[in-house]
């Protein structure tokens, strides 16, 4: 709970001029990876370079959006920086969404460009026909153009991007984040980023999961490796490869690797430091990365948004593995009720926070802006998280449960978290999840909906009354289904909404 910092703005518009010059210092070095393909530093610049003056020849230099659809790779990395480099607003769009829902974010991010992969250009063409160029070979454009001198400066308050959360349900929202913003996370010393540093990546380019640690590696000088899908024992191949010394995970890829058959006898001892973030990491799964896995373990809790970060050291914090830590320097976390009074230490909360490195708000959504803000009776803005969470008395924060995920059975309030950590408890179960489902007595019952682990049998009424000897009296499940999988997003995080769909269309 510390007070936010003060950072300078002179250079706060020139984190792409800062990153390319390691083209000029150092061309030869590696700075990009990925399937194979090798791009030095000098590569790099000049593509980056090329790509911007062309963006600019096609769209002129007004600040516009750009956005990109493609499978990640260094095209898509490239034409990220392009965009920016040119004074534009990189918008890099789910792939992994059904062609309405991409269409839909197209629509809504309103982009001046498409750069698109061969798969989403007839989707994009319906949307903005004429505006749309190939993202592997912009249809020759880029090769008239002649290279940019330099990346633009931009003022810092300028958006750097725009990263969309969901497209699943209902309108999409545009999280807008400023080159003042990107700057100030890009230069954080937290992570020990330098030239020696090797970075490996599995998460898809549109996620702030795979650009936040990859802007910040290239701005260091170190050299990015981006894994185009995610598969253990690929992951483990490239690591070794490459001798990566950096990662940042969600926490469903820990355990497959963990599980992975040749983790045991992989070579991963350059590793200085990991990252896991987007979803909670197990207790379990921490105290197994470090101790078989070498380098600090860090876990990252905190918003697209921004506003609010803690980090947990692992290694150094064995006896807190059940919370993410404490706040960042520069934010200033708090844990409220309803009223919006501080709750004692030890006593539950929605958590809110706010730092020098927040989003300038959702894109052309002032309703969403106005009601992700919390303002303090003085004023002062924070974001809400929607979590719950507890501080102890070192100032740790253990996170309880999403505010949205809490369920009200007959005017009890349950904690989907609590019912899952028991039943992920069960040794033949591999996952679990929680949801609320219509009650006529009750308004809303809890229902668990489990995956088993391979080889094992699992009976859906044994364990329904396995779990509910171990809940209280008001936290029983109503219910519990045994399904294949749970739906996931691209970074890992079970698709709750999915989930509760079919229960509530049923009921209206």
């Amino acid at each position: 709970m510390t007070a936010p910092v003060n950072i300078g703005q002179a250079d706060e518009g020139r984190l792409l001029q800062r990153l390319l010059g390691h083209g000029l210092a150092r061309p030869d070095a590696d700075a990009l990876i990925c399937e194979g393909q090798v791009l030095s530093w000098g590569a790099l610049r000049s593509r980056v370079l090329k790509l911007a003056a062309a963006i600019r020849a096609r769209i002129g230099d007004g600040g516009e959006r750009v956005a990109l659809v493609g499978d990640t790779g260094c095209e898509i990395a490239i034409a990220y920086l392009a965009a920016i480099a040119a004074g534009h607003c990189a918008v890099p769009l789910q792939t992994s969404l059904t062609d309405e829902a991409l269409a839909g974010m197209i629509r809504d991010a309103d982009p001046a460009l498409v750069l698109a992969g061969k798969a989403w250009r007839v989707t994009a063409e319906a949307v903005v026909p004429g505006k749309v160029a190939s993202l592997v070979d912009p249809d020759g454009f880029a090769e008239q153009a002649e290279p940019l001198g330099e990346a633009v400066v931009a003022s810092p308050d300028t958006p750097f991007n725009i990263i969309y959360s969901s497209g699943t349900t209902g309108r999409p929202k545009g999280i807008v984040h400023s080159h003042a913003m990107r700057y100030r996370q890009a230069n954080r010393p937290l992570f020990g980023f330098g030239p020696q540093s090797t970075m490996l990546l599995a998460t898809p380019l549109y996620s702030n999961t795979t650009l936040m640690p990859m802007i910040s590696t290239l701005v260091h000088g170190g050299r990015v490796v981006l894994m185009k899908k995610f598969d253990a024992e690929g992951y483990l191949d490239l690591a070794e490869r490459y001798g990566a010394t950096h990662t940042m995970l969600v926490p469903v890829q820990y355990r497959r690797i963990l599980d992975a058959e040749s983790f045991a006898r992989r070579d991963l001892s350059r590793f200085e430091a990991k990252q896991s973030t987007g979803a909670p990491l197990s207790a379990e799964d921490k105290r197994r990365i470090a101790q078989m896995w070498p380098g600090k373990m860090l876990e990252i809790y905190g918003l697209t948004e921004g506003g609010c970060s803690c980090l947990l050291d692992v290694t150094a914090h064995a006896d807190k593995l059940h919370t993410v830590g404490r706040p960042q320097p520069g934010n200033v976390i708090r844990v409220i009720d309803e009223e919006g009074n501080d709750v004692p230490v030890g006593q539950r909360g929605e958590i809110i926070g706010r730092s020098p490195m927040m989003m300038s708000g959702y894109f052309r959504n002032p309703e969403a802006t106005e009601a992700f803000i919390w303002r303090d009776r003085d004023g002062t803005v924070y974001h809400r998280t929607g979590d719950i969470g507890v501080f102890d008395e070192d100032g740790f924060l253990t996170l309880v449960d999403r505010k949205k995920d809490m369920i009200i059975s007959g005017g009890f309030n349950i904690y989907a978290s609590d019912l899952e950590g028991v039943l992920s408890s069960h040794p033949d179960l591999a996952e679990a999840a929680v949801i609320a489902i219509p009650s006529d007595r009750w308004g809303e019952t809890p229902l668990g909906l489990v995956v088993a682990r391979p080889g094992a049998r699992v009976e859906a009424a044994a364990l329904l009354e396995w779990a509910n000897a171990r809940l209280g009296r008001m936290q029983r499940l109503t219910a519990v289904e045994v399904r294949d999988s749970l739906p996931r997003s691209a970074v890992g995080k079970v698709l709750k909404q999915e989930l509760k769909r079919p229960y509530w269309e049923k009921k209206t």
